[in-house]
């Protein structure tokens, strides 16, 4: 399983690469898909490449619900309902496209 971590680019170099920064280290990543960035920008980084831009209010969800994970596999306790606000008291969706498809199936109608 590959997980993203958001990071925020610190400085981009002119061949498609930025510096982004993530738990005190700093990571070269791959910006091609993602296309120009600029330091201070937050990015979803997945195996040292950017999949996404995103702005620094989803990006700091994202590492609070990573850190959580980290502490409870780790045996720690972490406030999942803050960390997962999000998922809380919801029911599961299925994106647009795969409920249409769901639709149709006779076997889950």
């Amino acid at each position: 399983m590959c997980i993203g971590i958001p990071m925020q680019v610190e400085a981009v170099d002119d061949m498609g690469r930025a510096v982004c920064l993530h738990a005190g280290a700093q990571h070269r990543i791959d910006t091609a898909l993602v296309g120009e960035v600029a330091p201070g920008e937050w990015v979803m980084t997945f195996l040292g490449a950017a999949r996404e831009k995103m702005d620094e209010a989803s990006a700091r969800r994202s590492l609070d619900a990573i850190a959580a994970v980290e502490a409870i596999m780790s045996g720690g306790t972490a406030n999942i309902e803050a960390a997962f606000a999000d998922l809380i008291g919801r029911e599961p969706t299925l994106p647009p496209h795969l409920q249409a498809q769901q639709d149709k199936d006779p076997i889950t109608s």
